[in-house]
């Protein structure tokens, strides 16, 4: 037997144990027969992670069983997932073999493999296809989270750029989707294995500083839950204790916002109480339990979050408090029962088992926002990632309609996304209304318990400012339909304006021409053009005046008059460093009479991970993955994304790059830190200095060949007695 027959037969074993014995004979003889047809549908095929297709699927099953806690159904879907479009058998066929949802769950994974395929609409197009098949059978979406989970846990096996877009579609995409329908664990771990692939090098200091701090952990952890334990004993509580590191990817989060390094971020872990109880008694129990650790500890009460009383929209349910441990240490402590630890850890899937439970009403009613909302046309053309992630909110606010009725928003809506969500025109005609009585204005923020009533007027339309302060995705989706339907019409004049004034001073309309003017007024496409013709911001005289300059100008230039442009330090540093750079740049689908640049909004050095953007006018564009303006890029413009790399360069290349230094100020430090850059061998090109009250702070601007000497360099300034801080940037 060959060693992939061999793995396939393990990995099915595995697959059968995984389950716990909770397949019937005639259930496992599907699963076989589901296995036999994905060994001959996909004979030979190997994934991009270096797996035959049917390990992979066989390891996607075992996701779906052990980690989602799903059926027998969803198990043969994962496994006839790759089969789907080119199964010999009829939808009537496949009932007849795997039951009468199959088809249902099989056709849904086609389509979604269709958009997968469909590269003019790319990633955006695909998710909202994706989120759509949610509505037809949840366990279509729940496949596809554990066949991305699955390639994120074998991508050592894939190539650079299949890393680099397995990551980033599976942080902006997929890893969300995972924490709105409650699957923390999963969620968890995509943005973790993401983050080692996008932003390897904080993921790895923090990944060693856990490993160096595990032992202290342990220690405080046992000497926190010694009492808990004692005084559970003594009430004859049945329980269980846990405790839980926080994830790689939320300490550096938590890093960022505070702007904090690794030793001050307080609460690393928490623990978790797990309450063995029935249905009945388990909120009383909860709150039992609570009440006699913060008899032991001392609690913070702003840091109480009761999930129990009102679950979150995705079913969670616990109580979270934060209290003072040993050595004045904060920690997390999370109360729950095992029905409730269930919910949490497999989502929406273990709702299936506890029937009547809270939660499962309000999945069905963020479902139907969902599909709302994605079904606005509005939302495909643009700006549909930023809406859907809105969806996403953590953190909820419940208030009420005058009727009593109970609403659910996301935290930090306003009047505004009340009105809305009562209904599109009540929201759209909304003027202001009343909270507990007072009247109030469209932006006041709402808070749990309040009760809202809104007014409205007929000659109230939405308006641009209000997508500063509309937080939810349905307001702001149907914010954008309205003032896009106004927009357009004003842009389809604007355009008419122009052509017709062209037409009087004999200019041809083309896409050059439009280009031309978009580079010089400096907006962003051509509808905004057209709108501040329309509007007046842009006067057609000054629209001739500049045609008929450049018009001059081509004249002057095929005379061999060309004039020298004016330069700027920024602009010598841009063109030192492409003068060069592109020997070292390998360009997939390379695109014949482009230029490649280096993009200055994130200064790649060799060495970074890299993509190219096409622009309209300046060639392609190379930028860092961690760009501060990727995620715009790859969801707005996905079709100008080309993988690109470095070939292994030379020691001579020079890239332009800044470091930010802060720290105790003494006489010498400015001597320290130019003795540094100058061994390094670095060229320095500018040092600004500032000093206040005792402390400094300065940035370095120099020239690396590549990010071996960068981190070098910057791993001897943070050794530099007296400094704090030294970190690249991006500006």
């Amino acid at each position: 037997m060959t060693d992939t027959a061999t793995n396939i037969k393990n990995n099915y074993r595995t697959l059968l144990r995984s389950a716990g014995g909770k397949f019937t004979r005639k259930e496992q003889q599907m699963i076989r027969k589901a296995l036999d047809i994905l060994n001959e549908c996909c004979r030979g095929e190997v994934t991009i992670t270096g797996e035959t297709q049917a390990e992979h699927s066989l390891a996607v099953a075992r996701i779906i069983v052990a980690e989602l806690g799903l059926g027998v159904t969803s198990v043969i879907g994962a496994l006839l997932a790759e089969c789907s479009g080119k199964l010999p058998y009829t939808d009537a066929e496949l009932r007849a073999m795997f039951g009468s949802r199959i088809s249902g769950v099989l056709n849904g994974l086609k389509e979604i493999e269709e958009a997968k395929k469909n590269t003019g609409s790319f990633r955006a197009e695909n998710f909202l296809k994706l989120v759509l098949s949610l509505a037809e059978d949840i366990r279509v979406i729940l496949i596809i989270l554990g066949d991305r989970l699955e390639y994120l846990r074998k991508m050592e096996g894939a190539s650079a750029d299949e890393q680099t877009r397995i990551a980033s579609e599976s942080y902006f995409l997929y890893a969300p989707l995972a924490h709105r329908l409650g699957l923390y664990n999963i969620k968890s771990e995509m943005e973790d294995i993401s983050m080692k692939y996008l932003e390897p090098e904080p993921y790895n200091e923090i990944s060693e500083k856990l490993k160096q701090t595990t032992a202290s952990r342990n220690r405080l952890i046992r000497e926190f839950t010694a009492p808990i334990r004692e005084i559970l004993d003594k009430h004859n509580i049945r329980y269980s204790i846990k405790s839980r590191t926080k994830s790689i990817h939320s300490i550096w989060q938590k890093m960022k916002k505070q702007g904090v390094g690794f030793e001050e971020v307080f609460d690393l872990f928490a623990v978790r109480i797990i309450i063995d109880s029935g249905k009945d008694n388990e909120k009383s129990l909860c709150w039992q339990v609570y009440s006699l650790i913060t008899d032991l500890y001392q609690p913070n009460p702003s840091r109480l979050r009761d999930w129990i009383s009102v679950p979150k929209s995705s079913g969670y349910e616990s109580l979270h408090t934060t209290v003072i441990g040993p050595k004045g240490k904060w920690l997390e402590v999370q109360i729950r029962t095992s029905r409730m630890d269930e919910i949490a850890e497999k989502g929406l899937a273990a709702h299936t088992r506890y029937k009547g439970v809270k939660g499962e009403d309000s999945f069905d009613e963020w479902l139907g926002e969902m599909r709302e909302l994605l079904e606005s046309p509005a939302s495909a053309a643009r700006g549909v990632m930023e809406d859907v992630s809105s969806g996403f909110a953590t953190d909820e606010v419940f208030v009420f309609t005058p009727g009593g009725d109970l609403k659910k928003l996301r935290n930090g809506a306003t009047l505004l996304d009340f009105a809305f969500a009562i209904h599109t025109e009540v929201g759209s005609a909304c003027i202001g209304g009343k909270v507990n009585g007072k009247s109030v204005g469209l932006r006041h923020v709402l808070r749990n318990g309040d009760k809202v009533a809104v007014a409205t007027s007929r000659n109230q339309k939405p308006k641009q400012d209000w997508l500063s302060f509309a937080v939810t995705s349905k307001a702001r989706s149907k914010i954008k339909n309205a003032l896009d339907e106004e927009l357009v019409k004003a842009a389809a004049e604007g355009k008419e304006i122009l052509q017709r004034r062209l037409r009087n001073w004999k200019i041809e309309f083309n896409d050059s021409l439009i280009a031309s003017l978009i580079q010089h007024y400096k907006v962003n496409n051509a509808r905004e053009l057209y709108n501040k013709i329309f509007n007046g911001t842009i006067e057609l005289l000054n629209i001739k005046d500049v045609l008929l300059a450049e018009r001059e100008e081509k004249v002057h230039d095929a005379a061999g008059t060309e004039q020298k442009k004016e330069s700027s330090p920024e602009s010598d540093i841009e063109n030192i460093v492409n003068q060069k750079f592109s020997e070292y740049l390998v360009i997939q689908d390379r695109i014949e009479g482009l230029d490649y640049k280096l993009s200055p909004c994130c200064k790649p050095v060799l060495g970074d991970r890299i993509f190219g953007f096409v622009t309209i006018t300046e060639g392609i564009k190379i930028h860092r993955t961690s760009c501060p303006n990727a995620r715009n890029m790859i969801e707005k413009y996905p079709y100008r994304i080309v993988m690109a790399r470095w070939t292994a360069g030379e020691e001579s290349a020079a890239f332009h790059t800044s470091i930010k230094i802060s720290g105790v100020d003494d006489h010498a430090m400015i001597t320290r830190i130019h003795e540094v850059i100058s061994e390094s061998g670095a060229s320095l090109r500018n040092f600004t200095y500032e000093n206040k009250d005792g402390s400094f702070e300065g940035m370095v601007q120099l020239f690396v060949p590549n990010t071996n000497m960068l981190k070098g360099l910057i791993r001897k300034l943070q050794g530099i007695n007296g400094v704090l801080k030294a970190n690249r940037i991006s500006r």
